[in-house]
């Protein structure tokens, strides 16, 4: 069971410290409180061991972030299961290599039964799918890389 009077604690200890993230493991839960550009991010997961809060240690960038770079992100605004087309038989909405526009769909994410469909809000060259067909989203996620025009 989630505990939230302990993850509004632990969003204030983060907001106020000089430190990008945190991690709580207690009785089998771990909860991963992060900072970053779009704001605080709280993940959950099934854990292990004995209880622990500290800092993150900020890491040396991965090849995914080197490789990112120069792209625009297309984001999920809410959270749900990404569709990458209308349905089941339908192709997808775009591929790697498709060009968008702003306003074109590009995939859905469905949320408590209601489909919404997630338009570009860049206009470019699709260079990377990170989400798999079916995977639940987090708010905020990153789903597709866009080479901008």
């Amino acid at each position: 069971m989630v505990d939230f009077d302990l993850i509004k604690k632990l969003i204030k200890i983060l907001e106020e410290a000089d430190i990008t993230g945190l991690a709580v493991e207690e009785g089998g839960m771990k909860i991963e409180i992060r900072k970053d550009k779009s704001g605080v991010v709280v993940s959950n997961m099934p854990g292990q061991g004995a209880s622990h809060c500290g800092p993150q240690v900020a890491e040396a960038p991965r090849a995914e972030e080197a490789e990112e770079a120069g792209m625009t992100p297309i984001v999920s605004p809410m959270v749900g299961t990404f569709y990458r087309s209308p349905s089941p038989d339908s192709p997808a909405y775009v591929d790697v290599g498709d060009d968008v526009k702003a306003g074109k769909v590009v995939c859905i994410v469905e949320a408590m039964k209601l489909f919404n469909e997630i338009e570009s809000e860049v206009s470019g060259k699709v260079a990377k799918i990170l989400v798999e067909n079916g995977q639940p989203v987090e708010y905020g996620q990153k789903l597709f890389l866009v080479k901008k025009d």
